[in-house]
């Protein structure tokens, strides 16, 4: 990581070192966790403009970005305690505003439920919804089969230099010959999913692109996200578990992307639901990766949850 070297803080948190970005003044600290494959630099048009008016955390899970290795398996539990153990150990006091997207959802609604006293807020950005990984159907299976396969073959090619020819290529615009690499290694596995898992990269800062694109040649990227993936049903009784007793009071939005179906929507009710302060908002345009396409949304509803967490 020496080409692109971390640009906040390794935090010390007893079995797994975390990365912590920091800044801003204004508490309670809003505490963001990223997308399933994502990282601290995912919410690189979000947390500048929400540290105008509140004191933000971004950070790296074990195994992603410049965190360290963690204990395996990487479920949604095991991430919660260690993000508050690193919280805790960087000196960041309660109470904290929670901001999870897609996978990062799951991850903060365990920490809201099993630290209730260490949270006054809850912003769920198209969230995960852990009813539909707890006994996957044959089709949401597969896509997990396929994705452990994928993160095995991947970090074979990261052992081996391979990822670097392909993060080479990408970092060049050479798509389709860096695609035809990856189809070649994979046996074909990523086929026509390889638009999904490119498409939020170039939605990005161009700044930023360097340091993801080194993000994967590591084998501790692909045995993180391969843990996490063949984790879903565990990670998933762990969510409902905390959870099933709802959030009371606490200051809550969930955020839909702007193309849900209307079961994402019946789905989004409900969570908002478990909350007696909360509410669903849509987000204006755009698909899964709101904090990319819809940033603004995102913005103001960690304003107007942080503002009701501020007075309360």
């Amino acid at each position: 990581m020496s080409r692109y070297p971390p640009p906040g803080r390794i935090v010390d948190a007893g079995d797994v070192s975390l990365h912590l970005v920091l800044a801003g003044d204004r508490r309670p600290l809003v505490v963001f966790d990223a997308a399933l494959a994502a990282s601290s630099l995912s919410w690189a048009l979000v947390v500048p403009r929400v540290t105008t008016f509140a004191r933000t955390c971004t950070y790296d899970r074990a195994g992603f970005g410049w965190s360290g290795r963690g204990p395996l398996p990487r479920t949604v539990g095991r991430a919660a305690d260690e993000l508050r153990g690193a919280l805790l150990a960087a000196g960041e006091a309660p109470p904290y505003l929670l901001v999870g997207h897609s996978y990062g959802g799951l991850v903060a609604r365990v920490f809201a439920a099993r630290y209730r006293a260490d949270v006054c807020g809850l912003v769920l950005v198209d969230p995960a919804h852990p009813e539909d990984w707890l006994e996957p159907a044959p089709k949401e299976q597969a896509r997990l089969d396929i994705g452990v396969r994928l993160c095995r073959q991947g970090e074979r090619a990261a052992r081996f230099g391979l990822a670097k020819a392909v993060s080479w290529l990408v970092g060049r615009g050479a798509v389709p010959a860096a695609r035809r690499l990856v189809d070649a290694v994979s046996g074909g596995d990523v086929g026509s999913n390889a638009e999904f898992i490119l498409a939020p990269f170039f939605k990005l800062p161009p700044d930023v692109r360097g340091p993801v694109r080194q993000f994967w040649t590591r084998p501790a990227f692909f045995e993180a996200l391969g843990s996490q993936i063949a984790s879903m049903p565990d990670s998933s009784r762990e969510v409902l578990d905390a959870s099933s007793t709802g959030y009371g009071d606490l200051p809550l939005v969930t955020i839909s992307r702007a193309d849900a179906d209307d079961h994402t929507l019946r789905r989004q009710d409900a969570l908002a639901a478990l909350s007696t302060r909360g509410r669903h908002v849509r987000a204006t345009r755009g698909g899964h990766w709101v904090p990319l396409d819809d940033p603004g949304a995102v913005i103001d509803a960690v304003r107007l949850v942080h503002e009701e967490a501020a007075a309360g």
